[in-house]
């Protein structure tokens, strides 16, 4: 049986206090908080009370929200003033909007703590030479996840094979996964495939899908670049699905969440989606597909590059709270090693070394988070982040009512993209960024 257990199998961990934190230390301080919402996120939050016995504060959770719409709100905290809140959850793809919300946290945070993180995580949690926030064990990439009975019935392989003419197996390539998400598809009961169709989530699929068809999102000068032959067809590749009713209709409207669970229904195929989503998917009393569960590295596109968008999420400290110092610690706290392998247990990536040391071995002799371990690893080895602008969040708002219309055939694809490249393009040009 898997180990995957949204942390429940190691809820006995030695629970040590923050660096630098002493018992009692933080009497009578409350750090109110703003945190991301999810069941993949319970279990770490479940430690919060640990923190505030051992170190005599309390916390006080004000929001719990998705990034989207966290990040509305963060901007409308910084709007009116309103950022006297201690703690926030922050995300590698957000964190640069933020220049002036987010306190240093050298200085803050004992150096050995700094040290023990992926030093890649770290470079990419600095802006301008500020550490920001302190990377969680959310480092996400994306792999597929495919019931593995579909590949093992000999009606289905025949009729694949004589329809398509190539085998049906786990696919490689996204013009495989298209033609099988297809095949698979028997609306309204069954669906081959599914995507998030709206804000940055489908935005940053979309992103992937033009580098993995050998295209650029924007040019070195953050000029608009994805109105090319690669960001037709990535786009074709979305819309084509969507005429061929292989994802559900109600995709365009679809975060993370909606794809999670629909995922767990058992009424999908293939699903690209993230590794905090491997326990879940795994646990028979959540999910109608474990134990029929199979993990396999992103698809290419026709260039031969794998997609590969990641990111990783973590937790800042904003400039004006009052007790910088017991925020901190808090933060190192819900980061460090025991929250991480907590973090770890039931999927998500770790962002410390000692953690994936610790992953890596504790998976020996379990064959499914041994697949989950090789198939994420494998797709991290050319994983790439977002563009490196602070108005990527802008941008994506932008784009994804254009992508929307084009799945819709509201708009054709070449349309729909001149049309977001134009809106871009004035945003930047507004901005002054060329």
């Amino acid at each position: 049986m898997t180990k995957f257990t949204n942390g429940a199998s190691i809820a006995v961990l030695a629970l040590g206090l923050a660096s630098g934190a002493q018992a009692g230390q933080f009497d009578g301080v409350t750090i109110d908080a703003k945190l991301i919402g999810g069941q993949q996120y319970e279990a770490l939050y479940a430690r919060i009370p640990e923190w505030e016995a051992a170190t005599g504060a309390k916390v006080n959770i004000i929001s719990k929200k998705n990034h989207f719409e966290l990040d509305k709100e963060f901007k409308s905290d910084i709007a009116a003033g309103t950022t006297g809140w201690c703690v926030g959850s922050n995300h590698s793809s957000f964190a640069a909007q933020y220049p002036s919300l987010y306190t240093d946290l050298n200085g803050l945070i004992a150096q050995d703590s700094i040290d023990g993180f992926v030093g890649a995580n770290i470079a990419a949690a600095t802006l301008g030479g500020r550490l920001v926030m302190l990377p969680r064990a959310q480092f996400d990439v994306s792999a597929l996840y495919y019931q593995k009975d579909l590949y093992t019935d000999e009606a289905k392989s025949t009729a694949f094979k004589a329809e398509y003419g190539y085998d049906l197996t786990v696919p490689e390539t996204w013009a495989q996964v298209k033609d099988q998400a297809i095949f698979f598809a028997d609306g309204p009961n069954f669906y081959g495939t599914q995507y998030a169709g709206k804000d940055e989530a489908i935005v940053g699929r979309y992103y992937e899908m033009v580098v993995a068809e050998g295209g650029k999102f924007f040019n070195d000068d953050f000029s608009p670049a994805f109105d090319s032959a690669e960001g037709k067809q990535a786009l074709q590749w979305f819309v084509d699905l969507y005429d061929a009713k292989a994802v559900p209709a109600g995709t365009t409207n679809y975060l993370w969440d909606d794809l999670g669970n629909g995922f767990a229904s058992g009424t999908i195929a293939l699903n690209l989606d993230w590794p905090g989503w491997a326990g879940f998917f795994s646990d028979p009393s959540a999910s109608k597909v474990a134990g029929n569960l199979g993990v396999a590295p992103a698809p290419k596109g026709s260039a031969g590059v794998r997609t590969g968008w990641s990111g990783f999420h973590g937790f800042s400290v904003t400039e004006q709270c009052d007790d910088k110092a017991a925020a901190a610690s808090l933060v190192d706290f819900l980061t460090n090693e025991d929250s991480q392998k907590i973090e770890s247990a039931a999927g998500p990536l770790p962002t410390r070394t000692a953690v994936w040391d610790y992953v890596t071995e504790d998976a020996k002799g379990d064959a499914f988070r041994t697949e989950v371990l090789a198939a994420f690893k494998e797709t991290a080895k050319t994983a790439f982040a977002v563009p490196a602008t602070p108005l990527w969040i802008e941008a994506t708002n932008l784009i994804y009512p254009e992508l929307q219309a084009a799945i819709l055939s509201d708009k054709t694809v070449d349309e729909a993209l001149a049309d977001a490249a134009e809106a871009v393009d004035e945003m930047m040009r507004e901005e002054g960024v060329y």
